[in-house]
């Protein structure tokens, strides 16, 4: 396994944690819920097999479905949202630009496309997550409350991640 590899699962061990004990906690209103553990799921690098994302997605999922008390809620969304990683990145860079092994972030990509790739992302992920938990009790106000305000929840979260990662970096590089 990568080192970048082993890292992304280092890290996705802490945010699943963070999610369970601190994020899931901050909710506003019971309507926006800040999600961060797909962070790792979002910045894997392209060159990633896709065994091994929808692995690394469905075990995270799991992780965070046993500390919530959500069965399948998040296993599902995150294997979903891990299939649809490449043709979500492909939508926004062409299909024969090389990225290499790096991890997917602001420097790598560029700002812009990383943020709209980012955004494309998480409003999958509160799409899926809130549409499955909608099944139940079905309030189309709130459903579409609950994605909007999560997703920017979220969003700001991730970017704030994606940020620090990005300074850290190139602080080792220097």
């Amino acid at each position: 396994m990568s080192k970048t590899i082993i890292n992304a699962l280092i890290l996705l061990l802490v945010l699943v944690l963070a999610q369970a004990v601190i994020f899931n906690n901050l909710a506003i209103f019971g309507v926006a819920l800040p999600i961060v553990f797909i962070y790792v799921l979002i910045s894997l690098p392209v060159v990633t097999g896709t065994n091994l994302v929808l692995t690394i997605g469905f075990l995270s999922g799991l992780a965070v479905d046993i500390f919530s008390d959500t069965p399948g809620l998040n296993s599902l969304a995150c294997t979903i949202m891990a299939f649809v990683r490449r043709p979500v990145l492909h939508l926004y860079l062409p299909l024969d630009d090389e990225l290499g092994p790096a991890p997917l972030g602001l420097r790598s990509l560029g700002a812009e496309t990383y943020l709209k790739y980012m955004l494309t992302m998480v409003l999958a992920y509160c799409t899926l997550v809130f549409t499955i938990e909608a099944f139940e009790l079905f309030n189309l106000r709130l459903w579409i409350l609950r994605i909007v305000c999560s997703t920017i929840y979220s969003f700001v979260f991730i970017y704030a991640f994606a940020s620090l990662a990005s300074r850290t970096r190139r602080e080792k590089k220097l």
